[in-house]
């Protein structure tokens, strides 16, 4: 999954691939390898490159389109795709090409607001899943119409699955 992050003021590329025993985390370029284990609903355990363990808790504030990321108790702010909503993937610049909208993180589908053909407006919610005990709406990054539905409600889905695409 391709993401762009913006962290204070500026905004790096980050590319996550699933590994067999983690993730191959690449940052602007450079590939780190992350071992993580979930600690408790919003607290992770990171290993960076088998060296660096960290502790790490999010604190998504959907009002404000971020979150903040503790990271061995130090607070960065952090927006996702730039554009400040985090759990929001593109491919490209918004407006550009088509939009893959991936699941941020392994969750249940609770809702589906659009369907094949429908016309979406930038912003407008299209799919809601539940993880780690918290709602997380996911929106259209412009307008287009949707092409593809990938999902049902009720569905278990995957950290990247593919969720609905908009032309």
């Amino acid at each position: 999954m391709r993401y762009d992050v913006e962290v204070g003021g500026r905004r790096r590329q980050v590319v996550v691939t699933k590994t067999g025993d983690g993730f191959a985390v690449t940052v602007d370029g450079t590939t780190h390898h992350v071992d993580l284990a979930r600690i408790s609903g919003h607290t992770l355990s990171l290993i960076v490159d088998r060296v660096w363990p960290a502790d790490t808790s999010m604190a998504p504030d959907p009002s404000a389109g971020q979150m903040t990321v503790h990271v061995g108790g130090m607070p960065v702010v952090v927006g996702v795709n730039g554009r400040g909503r985090y759990g929001r993937k593109t491919d490209g610049a918004a407006g550009a090409g088509p939009q893959r909208l991936a699941a941020p993180m392994p969750g249940k589908v609770v809702r589906v607001l659009a369907k094949t053909g429908d016309s979406v407006r930038a912003r407008q919610p299209l799919v809601v899943v539940e993880a780690m005990k918290m709602e997380n709406e996911l929106r259209a990054s412009h307008d287009g119409t949707v092409a593809e539905v990938h999902v049902r409600e009720g569905m278990s889905v995957e950290a990247g699955a593919l969720l609905l695409v908009i032309q």
